[in-house]
């Protein structure tokens, strides 16, 4: 099972478009996350219209508009993983053990709001990931989003991928 992942698309704000190698792993992926801060609903119907399995939240830019049509916390079981997606997860420090606690059940939660990519595990084996963000990288040095498998309850082949300088 492939997944694709990503977040903070801040879509029309930071960029006009998702971009085009992004949108090219679409048809690849089994299942597209995406861990919020999108914007505009345009990118919700975009994802939700091409994806085999979409699972997403909305995030702190989010309006009224997706909030009504995303939850703040979503799960999902892929391939016998228990899987995770909320957009906060509070500062760097000390971020293992507090979502540990406040998702003892998980296996991975996806992430966002940071910007800055991220792939770490706590002692519990709660496997964090932060794609960073397709459209904005802030003081990152480059925009970003995640690929990853799922196999017989295993996560692996996670990838970040850089994107090049918008035109």
């Amino acid at each position: 099972m492939r997944l694709l992942l990503m977040s903070d698309t801040h879509l029309p704000k930071r960029a006009k478009e998702l971009p085009e190698r992004l949108l090219a792993e679409l048809p690849r992926a089994d299942v597209v996350i995406h861990a919020g801060d999108w914007v505009d609903t345009a990118t919700l119907d975009l994802l939700e219209s091409r994806s085999r399995r979409f699972v997403g939240v909305y995030g702190n830019n989010d309006g009224p508009d997706l909030r009504a049509r995303l939850p703040e916390i979503a799960r999902a079981e892929l391939d016998g993983l228990r899987f995770g997606v909320v957009h906060e997860t509070g500062a760097a420090q000390g971020r293992e053990r507090r979502c540990a606690e406040r998702f003892p059940d998980l296996d991975v939660l996806v992430f966002g709001h940071s910007h800055i990519p991220w792939d770490t595990t706590a002692a519990t084996g709660l496997r964090l990931l932060n794609p960073g963000s397709p459209t904005d990288r802030r003081r990152q040095p480059h925009c970003t989003y995640m690929t990853a498998t799922v196999t017989g309850g295993v996560l692996d082949a996670v990838e970040l991928h850089r994107l090049p300088p918008r035109t």
